[in-house]
Order: structure tokens, then sequence, then C-alpha cells
């Protein structure tokens, strides 16, 4: 018998600030089985202290404390859990945490992930470009691996001029550059087809699938982040870097794909908003 799992993603900007703002309001009423979690800013005891013990939890921290971090909450027993990505030599903490689920007698894999935002000519932006290869080679591995895998999270990356209100200002700024988007083009390529990408590249797909802009249509957005800067908010300039990235089988299995776009400015409880679809598995 089939079964509907919700799984939603978010970046909290810190999991203690966004508790005391009303996520978890959010999350009594919202009926997610599988949360995942990201720029999550505390250890173990303090989100313990949080999220009510009838979750099933997994948190990966970042080397720093009180920076980045990753976690993913389940109504449904963890199987088995993987934190490392790349080199030995490359600190992937608190960025990369998979962990498989049994859901009718089939695996599931889902990852929570928080990409670097970067800065353009920086080492910022060399260690992002460090971590989008290891993520790279460890989608071609999850994609040959699972027929039912999810990566979800902060990706940090629009990949075209849908995904940003404002995407001629941003060409030459991290999140939008043409290398980063080249990345993402190869990711939603056909698998193992030649991909030509807008930074000139040319390299094989990887055949997973934009479950936000399948839903959505070609349309501009919706988008999943803006700045607590200006009207950003009040005027939907914003940003799509938050994605819900699935294999083949499981994006065919996908519905329901929501934003929860606070209702107005002074109620949001991060600068980002959930990304929550269902799939029937």
């Amino acid at each position: 018998m089939a079964e509907t799992l919700r799984i939603a993603s978010v970046n909290v900007n810190g999991i203690r600030a966004a508790y005391r703002k009303g996520m978890g309001e959010w999350l009594e009423q919202r009926g997610v089985d599988i949360l995942a979690l990201q720029e999550v800013r505390a250890n173990r005891k303090q989100v313990d202290a949080l999220v009510d013990d009838s979750w099933n939890l997994e948190l990966d921290e970042a080397s720093a404390a009180g920076r980045a971090g990753v976690a993913i909450a389940s109504r449904l027993p963890l199987g088995e859990v993987r934190r490392e990505l790349g080199p030995d030599e490359f600190d992937s903490a608190g960025r990369w945490l998979e962990v498989d689920f049994e859901v009718g007698g089939r695996l599931l894999t889902v990852v929570s992930c928080y990409v670097h935002s970067g800065e353009a000519e920086t080492p910022k932006q060399e260690e992002k470009w460090k971590f989008l290869d290891a993520m790279a080679e460890r989608m071609a591995q999850l994609r040959e691996e699972r027929e039912l895998a999810l990566v979800v999270g902060d990706l940090n990356v629009g990949h075209d001029e849908r995904d940003i209100k404002n995407w001629k200002g941003n060409v030459k700024k991290a999140g939008f550059l043409p290398r980063e988007r080249g990345y993402f083009t190869r990711m939603f390529g056909p698998a193992g087809e030649q991909v030509d990408a807008v930074d000139g590249t040319v390299g094989p797909g990887l055949g997973w699938h934009d479950v936000g802009r399948e839903q959505s249509g070609d349309v501009p957005g919706p988008y999943t982040w803006w700045s607590y800067r200006g009207q950003a908010f009040d005027n939907d300039a914003g940003w799509r870097i938050d994605y819900h990235v699935a294999t083949p089988a499981l994006a065919q299995l996908a519905s329901g794909y929501t934003i929860d776009r606070a209702a107005a400015y002074d109620q949001r409880w991060s600068d980002h908003s959930p990304v929550v679809v269902d799939y029937t598995i």
C-alpha cells in the first residue's frame, strides 16, 4: 500500500531564534513527517531542548560553534546515517547529512544540505567550489546507488533568471555566478548526456530533477529567501535557492509543492521559508 510522506526543508537561520519567533507553532500544525533543517547553529543539547522528543533526530554540527549545522528530524525510525562528503582533508561538517529510511519496504535516502554562501573572488568562494565539486561527485554516486533519493536544503545558487527577481544585478555575485549555475545545469541534465552550461563548460548530466521548477512551471520564482534589508519581502524581491532535488523515480511521486511564505514581514521566523512536498511511495 502506498504511503504519503510530507517532507519539509528550511534554513532556520538559527534554530533557537526561529523557535522564539514561532517555528514550533508552524511545525505543530503542518503535518510534516520528515523535516530537514539548515543553518541550525546550535549543539545537540540545545536542539533537544527545543524539538519535541516524539521526533527522531540526527544533527551534524559545524566545526566552529554557532555556525552552519544541518539536521534531519523524522516521525519515522532512522536508518543508516552518513555525514562525510568529499576528500578526508575537506571540512564538510555541518553541511551534508544523509539519512536512510524504510518506507513501504523501499529504501529512501534524504539529504539535508547547506551549501556555502560564498563571496566572488575570495577564499570563501574557493570553499564553495570545493563543496560543489564534492557534492556533484556524491550526487552522481547516489543517483546510481538509490532509486529513491532526495537532496533538500539551502543550496545557495539560483539556477536561472527565473530564480532571482533582480537577476541582472547579480550576475557577478555569489549565488548567481555562471560557473555556479553550470553545476546546476549539469545536476538537472539528462544522466550521462553532455550538457552545455551557461559558463561555456560542457559536462555529463547527473539526471536529478528540480521538483520545485517542475511543479511550479515556467514562472518567476516562486522565491524561498528574501533579505531582511529594505523592502525585499514586501516587494517579493527574492531568490529561489532552497530546493527539493529528487531522483527520477522519486520526482514522479511528488505532489503539493508549497512554499510556506509568511503572511507578513513581522510574522517571519527565518529569512527563508519552508519548502514542503508530499511524496507518495
